[in-house]
């Protein structure tokens, strides 16, 4: 349980969305919407639409974007986002001391909950849903960050988290994928769940009129592509197939173009700023855009085995077994559920002989 004061920003008597500044420093630090809807969980479009109502309320523009410029914040989104951090530190200053007090009384009291788990994993859309199933239930608290697979990994073995998920190919041979996973994976105590399968592969603007049907299409249609952030397990399958047709990445137009989620990279081919990207069938089903397969994946979701055994993860699991994903997968197609849910070594959940 953590506790800690929050600040929020009024419009007369209404409620500014709190999504709204957070948003406008995502777009200072990287100079591009397309970068910064990805880092705070939005879509492009809502992001615009978002930007546009707060603008019209105040009359004023806080975000200036030109075609191949990126965008930067005008002189009213910079103060804005300078007096947020100002006031920030201010509270830190003032309330660090008696937050922490009260966080030991809780403690103390008994109230901290015990079956929180703190989840770092490669964006997955189920895992999304399963998360807000189980907080409904009151059965299992997961604390969810998405970042790329690799940086999730890292996070495990430095005991930054309870749970890494992670993804690889669901292929036959040797997977040299699993060469860049294996430093992450060394610990002998390290047990895997698999938690589902995927269908990965080539997302298309609706109805494909650029008759993309294999990865030499991208460079053959001269395609708009959006691609998945450097670390990613998608971006690492994705440089991976590119290698194997032998296509310079170079030869992909837009291929130094990033978002953070597969649902951004949707929903940037859905509102027409690219015409293909890279990632699973349910981002582009939501999106109603077209889906080429390319191949299946296995999602794993990755924990020493004493963690597995805490009251947090056990709940997690027991709900597994229970059916809670059942549910979940009911709504996302390109999923299936693995047989069970037993915990694996590392060679069980990874041997491809």
């Amino acid at each position: 349980m953590k506790l800690h004061p929050v600040l929020h920003w009024q419009i007369d008597d209404r409620d500014l969305d709190p999504r709204v500044l957070p948003l406008l420093r995502a777009i200072a630090h990287s100079g591009s919407l397309n970068q910064a809807v990805g880092a705070v969980g939005l879509s492009y479009r809502h992001a615009w639409g978002l930007l546009g109502r707060f603008e019209t309320a105040i009359g004023q523009r806080l975000v200036a974007s030109q075609r191949g410029r990126g965008a930067r914040l005008t002189v009213l989104g910079e103060k804005l986002v300078a007096t947020e951090d100002r006031l920030h530190r201010q509270l830190d200053t003032h309330f660090r001391q008696v937050a922490a007090q009260i966080g030991d009384a809780l403690a103390a009291s008994g109230v901290a909950a015990k079956n929180q788990v703190v989840v770092q994993a490669s964006h997955d859309m189920a895992l999304g849903r399963l998360r807000d199933l189980l907080a409904a239930s009151r059965k299992c608290d997961l604390e969810l960050h998405f970042q790329g697979s690799l940086d999730c990994l890292a996070a495990l073995a430095r005991g930054q988290c309870d749970l890494a998920g992670f993804h690889v190919p669901d292929t036959s041979g040797r997977n040299a994928l699993l060469d860049q996973y294996r430093p992450w994976l060394k610990t002998r105590t390290l047990r895997l769940l698999h938690f589902a399968t995927r269908q990965q592969g080539l997302m298309v603007a609706k109805g494909n009129p650029l008759r993309i049907k294999t990865l030499t299409d991208l460079v053959r249609a001269k395609a708009r592509f959006v691609n998945r952030q450097p670390g990613s397990g998608t971006r690492l399958f994705f440089d991976h197939l590119l290698a194997a047709h032998k296509i310079r990445p170079a030869l992909i137009h837009g291929y130094r173009l990033e978002e953070f989620t597969h649902a951004a990279v949707a929903a940037t081919i859905a509102s027409g700023m690219a015409d293909a990207g890279f990632g699973i069938e349910a981002a582009a089903r939501q999106q109603k855009i077209g889906f080429v397969p390319i191949a299946t994946e296995r999602y794993f979701l990755a924990a020493r085995a004493a963690s597995w055994a805490r009251p947090g993860p056990a709940a997690l699991l027991a709900a597994l077994r229970g059916g809670a994903l059942n549910k979940v997968l009911k709504a996302l197609p390109g999923y299936t559920l693995p047989q069970n849910f037993d915990l694996l070594t590392i060679h069980d959940a990874l041997s491809t002989e």
